[in-house]
């Protein structure tokens, strides 16, 4: 199977569309095959930022490689709550010791049973790890399957933030949430996107009242079909932009330990495959928008 697809690319052109946007592949230190995949598109200049799972066993290894790409794409920490192992005790969310899948942590967190103090402890301990190999706090923070815009995890979130970030900047946190109009102008996975941005109602007002920088325009859902035409997918992500917009991507190479850990596999390859091509940098050459760091479309004037 060609996993490889040719490039489409957008008619739609406005002088009203933001100049800039963010390109944030997830899950850096899930495997090795992620990794390696995330660290190819960051070499070639084809993504902007990177989140790690820094609970992941990968991770203290995986940081030195990502070091040396320090000041040229954003590094942050993709906060995990739904795979793997904690780094502490959470004796009411796991009590064996294995982070529950996410239809279970959604509903403990709908029905307020999530302990906060745990929740947040956690997430230092995730921040902490960060800080401890690679040597400094993230840039940003957002969640593996959006989980940091949960209730119970938002305030968590923010409590750790506030302890850890005693002065600026603050880090950048991902907001999920996209109006309905943008969502069905792209026209891709829609009622995922739509059940996603449903999550993180509120979230970016929150983030307003706390003085925390944030994305706004969010896109990137996908199907997950690699059936599907990725390129035309990812011109669609840059319709109905925000003015702050962020494309989130899952690059990786499968193999059999992605495979044991997470049903996206080939899809994977086929988001790698489009983002390492030349048809990529051809559209980024021809698109109006310029491909920007998250921290720097967030900053302040």
């Amino acid at each position: 199977m060609d996993l490889c697809y040719p490039t489409a690319m957008s008619s739609y052109r406005s002088s009203a569309r933001p100049s800039a946007f963010a390109l944030v592949a997830d899950d850096y230190a899930l495997t090795d095959g992620v990794s390696r995949a995330i660290l190819e598109l960051a070499t070639a200049g084809r993504i902007s930022g990177t989140g790690a799972m820094t609970n992941r066993p990968a991770w203290p290894e995986a940081a030195k490689a990502l070091r040396e790409h320090e000041g040229r794409i954003d590094m942050g920490l993709h906060l995990n709550m739904t795979l793997g192992r904690p780094l502490g005790p959470m004796r009411r969310l796991c009590g064996s010791d294995s982070l529950p899948a996410f239809n279970q942590l959604a509903t403990l967190a709908f029905s307020a049973r999530l302990d906060g103090v745990e929740i947040r402890d956690e997430i230092l301990r995730q921040i902490d790890a960060f800080a401890l190999h690679y040597g400094r706090l993230p840039d940003y923070i957002d969640g593996h399957q959006h989980v940091h815009v949960l209730p119970g995890v938002r305030g968590a979130l923010l409590d750790a933030v506030a302890l850890r970030w005693a002065g600026e900047p603050k880090p950048v946190l991902r907001d999920p949430f996209d109006t309905p109009g943008a969502i069905l102008a792209r026209g891709v996975a829609p009622v995922k996107a739509t059940v996603i941005a449903a999550l993180a109602i509120g979230w970016g007002r929150r983030l307003d009242r706390a003085g925390l920088p944030h994305n706004q325009g969010f896109s990137g859902v996908s199907a997950f079909d690699p059936k599907r035409d990725y390129a035309i997918d990812f011109d669609r992500f840059l319709q109905a932009p925000g003015p702050a917009h962020l494309v989130m991507c899952h690059p990786g190479f499968p193999d059999a330990e992605l495979a044991a850990l997470d049903p996206v596999t080939e899809c994977r390859a086929v988001e790698h495959c489009y983002l390492a091509s030349e048809d990529f940098a051809v559209h980024l050459a021809n698109n109006p928008f310029e491909l920007r760091r998250l921290t720097q479309l967030t900053a302040q004037p």
